[in-house]
């Protein structure tokens, strides 16, 4: 059974904010250059993939870096968005992402900066086929 998550309403502006950043690195015009993706994470950013494999920030840019360099089609949609503040400044980010019939359930812990945010972790989970 999925717990039941509710931003609070205190939240929502920031859940919005960050909603407008998600997903992290399949918005082109949020920019597509190795200096575009270093300034949306934080120097100690890491993920975990949905295969369970951990990456370093430069092993996440050299791939984005590399996936951006030629054309290509990103068809997705996201839905079910939950907002935490998790320490001050730090917000839990968690959605599902639907890309055809691949389906992932996503987190990225994202710190305010006095510009901007920054991702500082990011996770995707396929979700299993009923």
């Amino acid at each position: 059974m999925e717990p039941k998550r509710q931003t609070a309403a205190e939240l929502l502006a920031v859940q919005q904010e960050l909603i407008d950043l998600e997903p992290i690195f399949h918005r082109p015009e949020h920019g597509t250059t190795r200096q575009a993706f270093e300034s949306m994470t934080a120097d100690e950013f890491w993920e975990v993939g949905a295969s369970g494999r951990s990456y370093s920030r430069e092993d996440v840019i050299d791939t984005l870096v590399q996936r951006y360099s030629a054309p290509h089609e990103d068809k997705w949609r996201t839905e079910d968005f939950y907002c935490q503040e998790i320490a001050p400044g730090h917000y839990l980010l968690t959605y599902t992402m639907h890309q055809g019939a691949r389906v992932t359930r996503r987190t990225t812990i994202w710190r305010r900066s006095h510009e901007s945010w920054v991702a500082v972790y990011h996770q995707g989970t396929m979700v299993e086929a009923p």
